[in-house]
C-alpha cells in the first residue's frame, strides 16, 4: 500500500488531511508536526510520497526540502500553502518539489497530483535503471586505437549470420561484445540468451542447452525448453565456453553441424535458427593440444573471431570510464554524482590492470566513491594495492608494434594532461610545450580524444 506522509505543524488540520487522503486515495498515511521528526520518518518507514506545509516555525518546508537534497532523497514532495504565495511555490519547486497545491484544493485534485508524482518518480527510477546497467560494465567505451579497431571488427561480423567466438581476458567486456554482435545482426529484435557454461552444474549442462521432456529425469516433472531454442531466431551467447566438459562438447558440436536439437528424454529433432556466440578467457588452441577441448568444436566455434582488447592495452581510456563509471555508480547508490581529481586520475592511469580489467576498475570505483565523504575523490581515497607501491604485475602477452605502442602512449599523455587542466585547451597547449591551441586539436583530432561526456561534434573542451 502506498505511504502518505504529511508534515504540518496545525495538528488538527495535520489529521484531517490524513483521514481524507486515507478515504478519497486509499492510502496509508501518517503525520509529523515539524521539519525535523519529518526527516526522521523518512529515515525509518519507506514513504512513496510527502505533503509538506511550507510556513512551520523552527526548519520549515524549504530547510527540509534542502535537507532532502542534501541527501539525495528520491522520495517525491508536494509541498501546500495556504498563503498562495505562487513565488514561495516556484522556490520550493527549484529546491526539487515535485509540485504544488492549495491547501483548499479538492481531495480528488490531492490524489492525482499525488499519482502523478509517484508516476515520474517511476519513471525517474526506470532512466535510473538504465544508467546504472550502462554504469556496470563500460569496455566498449573509449577511443583509443584499440577500441577503434575492436568496433571496427564488431561492424565487420555483426551482420554474418556466422558463429563468433570471442577472446579475452576476464573483466574486459566481452558479453558487451556479444550482445552489440546481436544488436547489429540480422535479427536485432530476436531473443538474446545468456548461458555461463562455467556457472552450470555438469549433470544440468545438457538440459540447460538442450531442453527435456516431462520424465526424461527425476525432478522432470514438465517439458522445458533449452536455451537454443529459447534463443530461437535470435543469439544465444555461450560465455565460457571452454569450460564445457567433453561429453557436452560432443553435444555441441552435433547441434552446431545439423542445426537441430533433440530434447533429453525426447526422440523428434528440432530445428533451431540462433546465431551461436561463444567466448572464452582461456586459450583454445591450447586447450585443444591438451586434449581438454575437441579441435573439430574449436574451429566450428572460431568461423570468426573478435579480440577484446585488456584495459592495459588502452590505458587512456580509463578517464572516459571513470567518468561513465562515476554516472552509473552514483545513480545506483541514489548519491549526487562525484568527480574525481586529476592527480587521482593519475594513479589509475598508472596502474596496469591485469587482474580483472574494466571489472576491477568497476570495483574500484566503488569503493572510492565510498570512501570519500565529499563531492571530489581525492589521491587518499585511491585503494592501497593500486598506487606505485603495489604488488609487482603479472607477465602479460607478447608485446604489440612499436607503432601501436607510440600511439598509445602518445594518445596516453595527452588525456592526462587534459584532465589535470580541466580540459582547458589553450593551457593544456601550453603545459606541453605545442605552438598553440591549433596543434593541440590537431593531436585530439588524430587520437579521436574527445572530453568525457561531449558529443563527436563537440570540440571536447574549452578554449
Amino acid at each position: 500500500m502506498t505511504l502518505v506522509l504529511v508534515v504540518d505543524d496545525v495538528a488538527p488540520l495535520a489529521e484531517q488531511y490524513a483521514y481524507d487522503l486515507r478515504r478519497t486515495g486509499g492510502y496509508e498515511v501518517v503525520t509529523a508536526p515539524g521539519g525535523e521528526k519529518a526527516l526522521g520518518l523518512l529515515g525509518e518507514a519507506p514513504v512513496d510520497c510527502v505533503v509538506l506545509d511550507l510556513e512551520m516555525p523552527g526548519m520549515d518546508g524549504f530547510d527540509v526540502l534542502r535537507a532532502l537534497e542534501r541527501k539525495g532523497s528520491q522520495v517525491p514532495v508536494i509541498v501546500y500553502t495556504g498563503t498562495g504565495s505562487y513565488d514561495r511555490c516556484v522556490q520550493a519547486l527549484r529546491l526539487g518539489a515535485y509540485g504544488f497545491i492549495d491547501k483548499a484544493e479538492p481531495m480528488e485534485r490531492v490524489v492525482h497530483e499525488i499519482e502523478s508524482a509517484m508516476e515520474r518518480r517511476r519513471l525517474r527510477s526506470e532512466v535510473g535503471a538504465l544508467r546504472r546497467q550502462l554504469g556496470r560494465e563500460t569496455s566498449l567505451i573509449g577511443g583509443s586505437a584499440a577500441m577503434a579497431e575492436l568496433r571496427a571488427a564488431i561492424a565487420r561480423v555483426a551482420p554474418i549470420p556466422s558463429q563468433v567466438l570471442i577472446t579475452g581476458e576476464s573483466g574486459t567486456g566481452k558479453e558487451l561484445v556479444a550482445r552489440d554482435l546481436h544488436r547489429f545482426g540480422p535479427q536485432p529484435s530476436g531473443p538474446f540468451v545468456a548461458i555461463n557454461c562455467a556457472a552450470l552444474p555438469e549433470s544440468l549442462i545438457e538440459s540447460e542447452l538442450f531442453g527435456h521432456e516431462r520424465g526424461a529425469f527425476t525432478g522432470a516433472l514438465g517439458t522445458r525448453k533449452g536455451a537454443f531454442e529459447a534463443a530461437e531466431r535470435g543469439t544465444l551467447f555461450l560465455d565460457e565456453v571452454g569450460e564445457l566438459p567433453l561429453q557436452p562438447q560432443a553435444k555441441l558440436l552435433r547441434v552446431l553441424e545439423e542445426r537441430q536439437v533433440t530434447r533429453l528424454g525426447g526422440s523428434k529433432p528440432i530445428p533451431i535458427e540462433a546465431r551461436i556466440v561463444a567466448a572464452t578467457n582461456r586459450d583454445l588452441e591450447a586447450e585443444v593440444l591438451a586434449g581438454r577441448f575437441r579441435d573439430d568444436l574449436y574451429f566450428r566455434l572460431a568461423v570468426h573471431t573478435v579480440r577484446v582488447p585488456p584495459l592495459r592495452d588502452r590505458i587512456s581510456d580509463v578517464p572516459a570510464l571513470v567518468d561513465q563509471l562515476l554516472t552509473g555508480i552514483c545513480t545506483r547508490f541514489g548519491m549526487r554524482r562525484k568527480k574525481i581529481a586529476a592527480d587521482a586520475l593519475d594513479l589509475l592511469m598508472a596502474y596496469d590492470w591485469r587482474r580483472n580489467n574494466v571489472r576491477e576498475l568497476r570495483n574500484i570505483v566503488e569503493r572510492m566513491i565510498i570512501a570519500s565523504d565529499g563531492d571530489v575523490i581525492a589521491p587518499e581515497h585511491v585503494p592501497a594495492e593500486i598506487r606505485p607501491a603495489g604488488p609487482a604485475a603479472a607477465t602479460g602477452p607478447g608485446p604489440r608494434s612499436f607503432q601501436e605502442l607510440k600511439a598509445e602512449a602518445e594518445r596516453k599523455i595527452i588525456v592526462a594532461a587534459l584532465e589535470r587542466h580541466e580540459w582547458h585547451i589553450t593551457r593544456t597547449a601550453l603545459a606541453l610545450n605545442l605552438a598553440d591551441h591549433a596543434s593541440l586539436l590537431k593531436i585530439m583530432r588524430r587520437h579521436g580524444i574527445r572530453k568525457p561526456g561531449a558529443t563527436a561534434g563537440d570540440g571536447g573542451g574549452k578554449e
